[in-house]
């Protein structure tokens, strides 16, 4: 059995689940926080992709605003020593963007730096998941293409521009220049 979606009202929500009533029925789902702060308020409809894990001891239902969330989140959960609960933190601090380019940039000190992932699980994720994103279908690639351009003509190779990528904070009000910038100041950083 798939659960693949769930729609209903919501009715409350917590740091890290939300419950949805479906005619009657309520469910509570574990969701990262990127998931709960688009849902609206109590009483708002709302629609989530859904992941249903079977245990032969619990049965658990966890929430996506989106399809790539979710797939990410599968992904990760596919990696040896990965649970869910490291999984929805990881998703959690990095948006699946943000998330996908310090994988495939191997930058393992950004994977680390969230909490409850070690040196040995972020360079696990690099390790297993490096390749994954492309091979598996899951969007990925490089949402900031024109920054990554900018980069390579100034004299970075694509491997540090993809680094310096990686730190950059998703914010749709940024500018190309602004995103340069802040590229330009991750160098300086690791140096």
């Amino acid at each position: 059995m798939v659960i693949a979606g769930i729609e209903g009202i919501m009715k409350s929500r917590g740091d890290d689940w939300v419950i949805i009533d479906v005619h009657g029925i309520s469910f509570r789902l574990q969701a990262p926080t990127s998931t709960l702060s688009v849902l609206g308020a109590p009483g708002d409809r709302v629609y989530l992709h859904t992941h249903l894990q079977v245990r032969e001891d619990n049965l658990a239902l966890y929430a996506f605003a989106t399809a790539e969330e979710m797939r990410v989140f599968e992904l990760l959960i596919a990696v040896s020593g990965v649970g869910p609960k490291v999984a929805l933190t990881l998703l959690s601090a990095l948006n699946p963007e943000r998330l996908a380019l310090a994988i495939a940039s191997g930058n393992e000190e950004l994977l680390s730096s969230v909490s409850g992932v070690g040196k040995k699980t972020a360079a696990r994720l690099v390790l297993e998941l490096k390749g994954k994103f492309e091979q598996e279908g899951a969007v990925i690639p490089y949402p900031h293409e024109d920054v990554k351009a900018a980069l390579i003509s100034l004299g970075y190779s694509a491997a540090e521009a993809i680094s310096a990528i990686a730190t950059l904070p998703s914010s749709p009000d940024l500018t190309l220049e602004d995103k340069i910038k802040l590229a330009l100041q991750s160098f300086a950083q690791t140096s």
